[in-house]
């Protein structure tokens, strides 16, 4: 059985980790370095940076974040936002990043996820779908994606989007519900299926963990590969080891 993944986020902003319900509000929660030091030693299988603000500013204070704390950190780094080219890539792999996150540019220019594939391998190339239920009401559910930091409606749907994107040489999906998001009302379960009977690479599911059972539940097979943790992290309410005892008490093959 293989062991599913605990992976804190940081959203960061102007050198700042912030958090907000369904991608608004935005409030500050703390030092990116801190933090990720803190959740090193705790035992987290991989940090996720997200500079959240890249979409539409400078990347460049992410990549400084990225740096110092890669020189503090033994494990795996993904970081997002501002990756529009083979070159940004390549300077997120410098400065520390073992892969990246891809979302806005590579709904503008699919090819890209072609492009990074090429030159570091899909197992370094992430797709984040930002994603968001269209009809709450309908039988059959539908999601579309989002650019821009979940600001724009891309009209693309979600799904035939996971589809594509593997296809074209995308690793790993970093699924993100936009209803969910900071919630605390738990993970889309429905979409999270949907993506992972879709698509045949690890599907790290986001979005609204609010308790332990809630990020359990998530990853009870068949569920999601990992599970993507922020408020409750960042805000004290648990901790990484909290997560993994009380999920290995549910069934759950964790990572010590």
């Amino acid at each position: 059985m293989q062991a599913k993944r605990i992976i804190p986020c940081l959203d960061v902003d102007d050198g700042r980790v912030v958090k907000g319900i369904k991608f608004k509000g935005i409030q500050d929660a703390g030092d990116p370095v801190e933090l990720a030091r803190r959740y090193n030693e705790e035992g987290a299988d991989e940090l996720t940076f997200l500079d959240i603000g890249a979409s539409y500013k400078s990347r460049e204070t992410l990549l400084d974040v990225v740096r110092k704390v890669a020189a503090e950190v033994f494990i795996p780094l993904c970081v997002g936002g501002g990756i529009r080219k083979v070159e940004d890539m390549r300077e997120a792999m410098n400065a520390g990043a073992d892969k990246v996150s891809v979302c806005t540019s590579a709904l503008q220019r699919p090819e890209l996820l072609s492009e990074m594939a090429k030159a570091y391998g899909s197992q370094c190339v992430v797709l984040s779908i930002d994603a968001k239920r269209v009809d709450k009401d309908a039988v059959h559910p539908k999601w579309t994606a989002y650019s821009h930091g979940g600001r724009t409606d891309t009209g693309l749907d979600a799904i035939e989007w996971a589809i594509k994107a593997v296809e074209l040489g995308a690793g790993e999906i970093l699924l993100n519900s936009i209803d969910a998001d900071g919630t605390g009302t738990g993970y889309d379960l429905e979409l999270t299926k949907a993506i992972l009977d879709a698509v045949p690479v690890p599907v790290i599911a986001s979005g609204g963990a609010g308790d332990l059972d809630q990020i359990a539940g998530v990853l009870q097979n068949p569920g999601a590969d990992a599970a993507l943790v922020a408020s409750l992290l960042h805000f004290g309410k648990t901790t990484i080891p909290e997560i993994k005892k009380y999920a290995e008490s549910k069934g759950v093959c964790v990572r010590w």
